[in-house]
């Protein structure tokens, strides 16, 4: 009887794996999960002082990311990334700086300056599908946005600002609540350049 019993558990057991593998094109296992906002560091440095006067981001492409990273370490304010196929530099500085050997994409600026100790300078990677958005948070310090492909939207207690591809975007100062989102009709993809207290973390949940 045992016997028996085992023998029609198996052939049901059998019949059901049939039945859910002819069904498995039209009917996956799970559910694709929605497209999340990716936020990636590319590179940072520290730095005690700033450089005088009203402060701009340079941005610029090199043919090669070697030369990229020789003229980021010439300079205390310059940091160098492999992003999206292309070689960047990024310097804090001047407004029209530039660099030898670089050639000129977008200034953004002038930047939110306040003081600290110890300055971080930090290049992230960031963007997602339309409808992704970030948690609501703060930074210790200012956030520019250079868009290179779809739109990015910041939402802050001050309204709604967006900005699409090849446009760029000054962020507020210190500890303002935002939100960022990917807006537009295709997938954002854009660099994010930060001046930081570097004695504080990056990025902190906040509320509006």
């Amino acid at each position: 009887m045992i016997l028996r019993r085992l023998s029609e558990l198996c052939f049901v057991i059998w019949m059901v794996s049939l039945f859910t593998a002819a069904l498995s094109p039209l009917w996956p296992a799970e559910a694709a999960e929605p497209g999340l906002f990716v936020v990636s560091p590319v590179a940072e440095k520290k730095l005690k002082e700033l450089p005088p006067g009203p402060l701009y981001w340079q941005i610029e492409n090199f043919p090669t990311l070697e030369q990229a990273q020789g003229a980021a370490d010439a300079s205390p304010t310059s940091l160098a990334a492999a992003i999206s196929g292309k070689f960047w530099l990024f310097t804090l500085g001047q407004k029209e700086g530039a660099t030898r050997g670089g050639i000129r994409v977008a200034e953004v600026g002038p930047v939110p300056i306040f003081s600290a100790a110890e300055y971080l300078l930090r290049i992230n990677h960031a963007g997602g599908p339309p409808g992704s958005k970030t948690p609501v948070h703060s930074h210790p310090g200012s956030e520019s946005f250079y868009v290179l492909a779809g739109q990015v939207s910041q939402r802050t207690s001050h309204g709604v600002s967006h900005t699409v591809a090849g446009q760029t975007m000054v962020g507020h100062g210190p500890d303002m609540p935002m939100e960022v989102a990917s807006t537009g009709t295709t997938d954002l993809d854009q660099l994010v350049m930060f001046l930081l207290d570097a004695s504080r973390p990056a990025s902190t949940a906040a509320n509006f």
